[in-house]
């Protein structure tokens, strides 16, 4: 079997809705990125993805996404420009022998993350897509089998601004049976502790974690984990900056609340050292960001540590949810999945058979590969769109 043709497919959806809700950085962009002043990013008004289908010379075909929040069309350009050359011809079932051929190639110029392993990220998922196919597998059977059938569930986010309008959203959650909820703050130590303190108070059977988005000094960061431990605090994710192991050697090592690491790595390299220097008590790897093949690789050298894996996920659409689900399934030190009530509707509307999360858990798609059916049509109607603008 061989790869005969592939495309690509950066999409900016426009449904209205503002992920994380609504920004003073929105107030002042006219344009479709925006800085988030909270959170020193650039983010999008729109949700935006890039997805890309491979087709054999037996006719299957496999789909795949990177998480591409802002500018999709920089890692599609990287596959039809560079990596398409080489992978038309390729068995696509050599899906080890391609990732580390492609990671391989621009070694000596210096890129070993960021919007190049994205596009070898989408194009990993299409090529277990396509295994899964020939082989008539889910693909977490050719992972080594599902450890489970059901993956726990995190709601990721009370994306309102008022602790009255939380505490609603809150209780619409709890009447759903989703028991866990994950704060995005990151204002200040007064304003996070005063946040989670309110939601707790009404709240004392919800588990809440807490996300800083990397805005906090080390001795910031272990000053709040120690308000937040009254509170039962599951996890604080991103408190430092990535870049300074040292300081999350520092938080790790003092505070009592566990501290969530990574989603902003995107190859085992990267979570090496973060491992060996316990500068994590659970990590947090995009799969639409490290792909399939790398992902397990992670997961397997982090059980080593005794480290859980709770993935990332959080604009990523329908192929980048089914392959994450697939790679929970499969990894032993699974801990829980992240879900994004916002971006969910969206993900079902580009596929035929929905993904299904209800009662605090996702339910695995059945059926060969992914599992899922990409609504083709939709998919190449919005890819119009973009390519209109």
């Amino acid at each position: 079997m061989e790869i005969t043709n592939i495309e690509v497919f950066p999409l900016k959806i426009d449904k209205g809705v503002i992920y994380l809700g609504e920004s003073s950085g929105l107030q002042t962009s006219e344009a479709d990125y925006y800085l988030r002043p909270e959170y020193r990013s650039f983010y999008s008004k729109k949700l935006e993805t890039l997805l890309v289908k491979i087709t054999t010379d037996q006719g299957i075909v496999g789909w795949g996404e990177c998480l591409s929040p802002v500018v999709p069309e920089v890692s599609a350009t990287i596959i039809e420009k560079l990596f398409a050359s080489y992978l038309l011809g390729e068995n696509p079932c050599k899906m080890d022998v391609i990732w580390n051929k492609l990671y391989n190639s621009m070694r000596e110029r210096g890129y070993f993350s960021g919007f190049m392993v994205d596009a070898i990220t989408a194009i990993d998922i299409a090529l277990w897509d396509i295994a899964g196919k020939k082989y008539n597998q889910p693909i977490y059977n050719l992972l080594g089998g599902n450890h489970r059938t059901k993956i726990q569930a995190y709601v990721s986010g009370l994306p309102k601004k008022a602790i009255d309008e939380k505490k609603l959203l809150a209780r619409e959650w709890q009447n759903k049976n989703f028991n866990y909820i994950k704060l995005h703050l990151g204002f200040s130590l007064e304003e996070d502790v005063h946040i989670i303190a309110e939601l707790k108070r009404e709240f004392p059977d919800l588990n809440f974690m807490v996300d800083c988005h990397w805005n906090y000094s080390p001795k910031e960061a272990l000053t709040l984990a120690k308000k937040l431990e009254a509170y039962e605090v599951q996890f604080i994710e991103a408190p430092v900056l990535p870049e300074d192991i040292d300081g999350n050697c520092f938080v790790v090592s003092h505070s009592s609340i566990p501290i969530a690491i990574g989603e902003a790595k995107r190859t085992k390299y990267q979570f090496k050292e973060r491992l060996v220097r316990r500068a994590g008590d659970i990590l947090q790897p995009d799969i639409g960001r490290v792909g399939i093949t790398e992902a397990k690789k992670i997961a397997d050298m982090a059980e080593a540590f005794n480290i859980p894996i709770a993935p990332h996920l959080s604009v990523g659409l329908g192929v980048c949810i089914a392959a994450t689900l697939h790679v929970s399934a499969a990894i032993h030190n699974f801990y829980m999945l992240e879900y994004q009530p916002t971006v969910f509707p969206l993900a079902n509307e580009l596929v035929s058979n929905d993904l299904v999360c209800e009662s605090g858990f996702y339910e695995l798609p059945s059926g060969a590969g992914l599992g899922i059916t990409v609504d083709e049509e939709k998919v190449r109607y919005y890819s119009k769109i973009q390519e209109g603008n």
